[in-house]
């Protein structure tokens, strides 16, 4: 009786491991894949999944969410020869989840390892200044380049971002000595035609003021000539204009020596029209 009972505890622990085997609860965001006698059989989808117990096995549990694969920086020798550090960052999503598995050993570092070659193929075809402004070309030849290949492995690429491309710390040094060195151009340059610029003008200016000078003296020569023919014809007829301008002449140089600071004292003849009769006789002798 007591062997009766064991061997049907037995049969009932077998019965449930069998079952337990042959229902699959597949989780959403997920897929199974299923190998029969060692060979792909099936995939199962989301949701509840028979198989047949102890010949179907699950060696395969494969995430259909998009999938974030990092690529790590790496030195990339441009056409120019410059040495710039870049990274990538990739969205891919397993659209058949039987040829990831079978059609590549890791489907990881298969990716990555293509986005590293191409990207150093894509950016070695470029002159630094080109591959540092142009991530959107960049980007666009990388998913071109790299789309075809993984889908044979049953992925789809969503996207693939440039993350950084900077100079190396000896390309950053030698790019800084030369925008300082061009600053140091333009600096010297705009100064130069500043200086330039400044003694175009003060020649002009001098030549302006020399201009006007030798024009205030044709002016007061002629104002001089002027002033000698009114004496002239005003002797002619007596002496009285020619005192009348000796005497102002006479008032505004005592003006202008009162106001000087170190004026002196001037001795003048008192009797001016005196004066004036007698310069007029040894005029006429």
């Amino acid at each position: 009786m007591t062997s009766g009972l064991i061997v049907v505890f037995i049969l009932l622990v077998l019965v449930v491991v069998t079952i337990g085997m042959g229902v699959r609860l597949v989780p959403q965001g997920y897929k199974f894949v299923v190998q029969r006698l060692g060979k792909y059989h099936s995939t199962l989808g989301p949701g509840l999944n028979i198989i047949i117990p102890y010949m179907d096995i699950v060696s395969y549990k494969v995430t259909t969410k998009d999938i974030v694969l990092d690529i790590p920086s790496q030195d990339v020798i441009t056409r120019d020869n410059a040495v710039i550090i870049t990274n990538a960052v990739a969205y891919i999503n397993i659209v058949s989840p039987e040829k990831a598995v079978y059609g590549v050993e890791d489907y990881r570092i298969a990716i990555q390892t293509l986005v590293q070659t191409s990207l150093r193929s894509i950016i070695g075809e470029m002159d630094l200044d080109d591959a540092l402004s142009s991530r959107d070309m960049i980007k666009s030849k990388l998913k071109e380049a790299i789309s075809d290949d993984i889908s044979d492995w049953g992925i789809m690429l969503k996207t693939v971002e440039i993350q950084d491309i900077n100079p190396s710390q000896t390309m950053q040094r030698a790019m800084e000595e030369q925008a300082a060195a061009e600053r140091a151009r333009r600096a010297t340059v705009t100064r130069a035609e500043g200086e330039k610029a400044a003694a175009i003008l003060q020649a002009d200016g001098r030549l302006e003021a020399s201009r006007r000078d030798a024009e205030a003296k044709v002016v007061l020569a002629e104002a001089d000539q002027a002033a000698i023919d009114k004496v002239a014809e005003a002797s002619q007829r007596g002496e009285l204009p020619l005192v009348f301008l000796l005497g102002q002449r006479y008032v505004d140089s005592l003006r202008q020596m009162g106001e000087a600071e170190n004026s002196k004292v001037v001795v003048l003849p008192a009797d001016l029209p005196a004066a004036v009769r007698g310069i007029m006789g040894t005029l006429g002798k």
